[in-house]
């Protein structure tokens, strides 16, 4: 079922409240996903409203070359190369201990990953206008379904580079400077996309294209069926466009599914109603079954 944005704002604020009494230990360990050439910096409103809310640690992720990781996008040949912080994250935690995991955009990808590999780890998985593939890119259908078609923007959206040369394909991607608020941060405040435009780095596309889920993975699918899925939609993006969100939702249903009205960037544009969604969804998300 659907909730749609009146219905969580409420909640939202007087969720974040700071609690002036002795803590005790955190209630909800978060771990905040990036997307595609962002960092663990574009979390900095929600990593502090969370924080702010009483009870809750929050650790948030650079991948292989972004944020302040200094691989070089270029060199990045695959998938798991790219999640590797993620995942040696995931695997430092204690058996004993579950994390709220929450992807945004293409970090949907490392969060599935990451249920495959650590699905009694999660206690709930969240989508942020995100990729949501059970098995990654392996049919065109997943791709229509999940790539950005910014094509509309014209033949200069993306500022490419081709490491291997010029008449190979290209090795990562960034949206140009000039696009990236009417693409990116159409509903977000101007500082924020100032802030992004200093920050953003390239994507490395060769692992991104090549994150799949399918044969090497095939013994923990079923375990990774098992990891509870919340979606959150984002109704005036422009990147993971909103028929493409319901698709990817109508293909593999998570137990609940969100709406906000805003940009493909929450974190940024409506910060105080995501963390208010993000706390309500970790409080309801039941223990997840330990693997045995």
């Amino acid at each position: 079922m659907e909730s749609e944005l009146g219905t969580s704002s409420s909640s939202a604020r007087s969720g974040i409240s700071p609690n002036t009494c002795s803590a005790p230990p955190p209630t909800h360990h978060f771990v905040l996903v990036h997307g595609v050439g962002h960092g663990s910096w574009c979390w900095y409103k929600i990593r502090t409203l969370l924080e702010s809310s009483g009870h809750c640690r929050v650790s948030c992720v650079d991948l292989a070359s972004a944020g302040v990781d200094r691989t070089d996008a270029n060199t990045l040949e695959s998938f798991q190369e790219y999640n590797k912080p993620l995942l040696d994250l995931m695997a430092s935690l204690p058996e004993n201990e579950q994390v709220v995991v929450v992807g945004h955009s293409a970090g949907g990808l490392s969060v599935t990953e990451a249920s495959h590999k650590f699905p009694s780890k999660i206690r709930v998985a969240v989508y942020l206008a995100a990729t949501m593939l059970k098995l990654g890119f392996c049919t065109d259908r997943d791709v229509l379904d999940a790539v950005p078609d910014l094509s509309r923007y014209g033949e200069n959206v993306n500022e490419l580079e081709f490491a291997k040369g010029p008449n190979n394909p290209p090795t990562s991607t960034k949206v140009a400077t000039h696009l990236l608020r009417e693409i990116l941060y159409n509903t977000s405040p101007p500082e924020d996309c100032t802030l992004a435009a200093m920050l953003l780095k390239p994507g490395p596309l060769i692992a991104l294209q090549s994150a799949r889920f399918d044969d090497d993975y095939a013994d923990d699918l079923a375990a990774a069926e098992g990891v509870e899925r919340v979606y959150i939609k984002t109704m005036q993006d422009n990147v993971v466009k909103p028929e493409q969100q319901d698709a990817m939702i109508n293909r593999w249903p998570p137990s609940r599914v969100y709406a906000l009205d805003c940009d493909h960037s929450p974190f940024f544009s409506s910060p105080f109603l995501l963390t208010g969604l993000l706390l309500n969804i970790a409080a309801a998300a039941p223990a997840a079954a330990r693997a045995t």
